[in-house]
């Protein structure tokens, strides 16, 4: 068995604001619209993906989150320019709740030096709102189509 590189990680958070998920509406010159869960890389200041988290939700959200569980993992591939970036990506997904949102407190690459738009946008957190956008990576459109009722029991009293 081979065993691949890890090059990259990513923490994105599948942010719940009541009913609602809350995404952001990508839109590139060239490119049709796509959505992502807010999220970026961890950086080597990170102490841990779950600060990461915290880190790029406040950048592109200017939000504060909590109740934060783990509840999927993405393995793709990552083409680097040189062989020591390449490998795999490996992309954490938490599920969180929405404490606060200022969008005067955004900041970052994503801010400062756009490339393209970055809306953000609620959609119903049911099958059919997910099925409204083109939510990427596609993986994970399956695994929320799959568990709405599983993705809200992550934040039940009493897992422990």
């Amino acid at each position: 068995m081979t065993v691949r590189p890890v090059v990259k990680r990513t923490a994105r958070a599948v942010l719940l604001d009541g009913a609602d998920l809350v995404l952001i509406k990508r839109t590139k010159p060239g490119v049709d619209p796509y959505w992502v869960t807010p999220g970026g890389g961890v950086e080597p200041e990170d102490a841990t993906v779950v600060d990461a988290l915290h880190r790029e939700v406040h950048e592109e959200l200017g939000a504060k989150i909590s109740h934060v569980v783990p509840c999927f993992v993405d393995t793709v591939e990552h083409i680097g320019p040189d062989a020591a970036t390449t490998g795999v990506k490996v992309q954490h997904f938490f599920v969180c709740r929405l404490e606060s949102m200022d969008l005067s407190q955004r900041h970052g690459p994503e801010v400062e030096e756009p490339c393209g738009e970055y809306e953000i946008v609620r959609v119903p957190f049911t099958r059919v709102g997910i099925a409204t956008v083109h939510l990427v990576p596609l993986s994970l459109r399956h695994y929320l189509d799959g568990n709405v009722e599983g993705v809200h029991a992550l934040h039940a009293g009493d897992l422990g």
